[in-house]
């Protein structure tokens, strides 16, 4: 026997214990960190100037354990994750239905056989795809289950699963960066300042052009790596273990694809291509393009198919997590019946899918939790104050560089788009105004951070979600992105400064 054990491995904590640290040193910080509130408008806008300080509200240990809860169901200071934990285990049973029937894995295989060679070429596309879909509409919680899909993917392909989650997630969240016309960054910012949202739209074309292609590189380069020599690869240690969860044997063995197969790959894709027309805001873009509400006032216009369908049916387009979980849930149906599955086969196989992704919704509440005790403990709008001193009375240049820096930490805290534009825009925009710095940019600054933070920070459902689907763990996943980060931060800081001063 040994004299002296060796000593064990430092093993990183689970994402629920990574979020539940967080939520108790918030809670601490409110302790130590006055409380205080802006006044607010008929909007629910903050009042720049406003801020006062008001009676402390320490969380304590039943707040802090009550945090997830509260970040489920929400609270008086708190929207809750309910509406997108029940979107994940609906989609997971839909998944698990699809699976079923082997249409994804003989479609896999089908595609591998088609790109033998040119594999990598899957990366470029798919990423500006997944990153036009986050600078339009903000593509975020509802990417969860490509992660699914593309795993097996690029595993298949010979890469690993930081390369699909690579995809996935860098993809949507450098295009969220660079939004042009995402209604719930860029939208609700620019009504909060009173602009149009084409105000500063060149140069985010510009910032999406050059940071989705510079993250494109970074992605391809590391696929080539690993594709030369598997064992370069960040996650090598789990490979195997990785490759049975995934079950990639089943995928090179599948035999060739049927049309019962190719029939529900169809389905599944207009799913999704569904999905992704619904939430769009189509009118908001252009008050003019009223086609899906046009649609869908005839339809329920009609005498008995009116009736049949509901007069409380949305237009595509007016369409949230609730009308797309509602959607998988029709989808998995229609899958179901259309390939002969016995109900209950259905319910069995919808029961399972969903239960692989409970761990995925359970993170979404646990991080919502953080917001919760940030809000209750009343210390929000005393960082946004501090903030609101700081980078009053600076130089053009220097402010829209300090107010995308001012950005990254309030990104960390409040991982919400929408929320933070809603809650810190009235400030920021009205103050770069004393520094001659223009409304739009001040804008292109708030959303730059957030959609950099939102790759990495551990309060993103989003974040956690993907790397608990691809059995990665958040400190793996900063070790691989870092120098991405880097890079990414100076290029922003010399486009802002550089926009600021033209």
């Amino acid at each position: 026997m040994e004299s002296v054990a060796k000593k064990k491995k430092f093993q990183m904590p689970s994402a629920y214990s990574v979020l539940f640290i967080i939520i108790g040193v918030i809670a601490v910080c409110t302790w130590f960190i006055p409380a205080g509130q802006y006044k607010v408008d008929d909007a629910g806008n903050i009042i720049p100037k406003t801020y006062e300080v008001v009676k402390q509200n320490p969380q304590g240990l039943w707040d802090i354990f009550m945090a997830p809860v509260n970040g489920m169901l929400g609270n008086a200071t708190t929207d809750g994750a309910i509406s997108i934990s029940l979107f994940i285990l609906v989609v997971g049973g839909f998944l698990g239905i699809v699976n079923k029937t082997g249409a994804l894995d003989a479609g896999i295989a089908s595609i591998i056989k088609n790109n033998k060679g040119h594999e990598k070429i899957l990366i470029p596309i798919l990423m500006t795809l997944f990153a036009l879909g986050g600078s339009t509409y903000g593509m975020a919680e509802e990417t969860l289950p490509f992660y699914t899909l593309l795993i097996p993917v690029m595993m298949a392909c010979g890469f690993d699963s930081i390369v699909a989650i690579s995809v996935v997630l860098i993809g949507t969240q450098v295009g969220c960066l660079a939004s042009t016309v995402n209604p719930f960054a860029t939208g609700v910012a620019s009504q909060t300042l009173g602009i149009s949202m084409g105000d500063g739209i060149l140069l985010r074309v510009l910032m999406f052009v050059v940071l989705v292609g510079i993250s494109i590189v970074f992605v391809y380069r590391y696929a080539s790596k690993i594709e030369k020599d598997p064992t370069k690869s960040i996650v090598y240690s789990q490979r195997a273990e990785d490759e049975k969860h995934f079950d990639i044997d089943a995928i090179n063995r599948q035999a060739a694809i049927t049309k019962s197969q190719k029939r529900v790959n169809v389905l599944f894709f207009i799913t999704f291509g569904v999905m992704i027309i619904s939430l769009i805001p189509w009118t908001m873009l252009n008050e003019h393009f009223t086609i899906f509400e046009n649609i869908t006032k005839f339809l329920t216009g009609l005498p008995v198919l009116g009736v049949v369908l509901g007069k409380n049916m949305l237009p595509l387009g007016d369409w949230y997590f609730p009308e797309i979980t509602m959607l998988f849930l029709i989808m998995a149906i229609i899958v179901a019946v259309f390939y002969g599955f016995k109900e209950s086969e259905f319910v069995k196989e919808f029961m399972l899918g969903a239960s692989d992704l409970i761990g995925v919704a359970l993170v979404v509440a646990v991080a919502r939790g953080i917001q919760v005790v940030m809000n209750d403990g009343m210390i929000t709008d005393t960082v946004l104050h501090w903030g609101e001193q700081g980078l009053s009375g600076l130089s053009s240049s220097i402010f829209i560089i300090l107010t995308f820096v001012f950005y990254i930490p309030m990104s960390f805290l409040i991982p919400s788009t929408s929320g933070l534009a809603a809650a810190t825009m009235g400030i920021m925009g009205n103050m770069g105004e004393f520094a001659g710095v223009s409304k739009d940019l001040v804008i292109t600054a708030y959303q730059s951070a957030s959609g950099l933070v939102n790759l990495i920070t551990p309060t993103s459902a989003v974040v956690m979600g993907a790397l608990a689907i691809g059995r990665t763990d958040i400190g793996v996943w900063l070790k691989y992105i870092w120098k991405l980060i880097v890079v990414l931060f100076i290029v922003i800081c010399i486009m802002l400064g550089i926009a600021a001063i033209l």
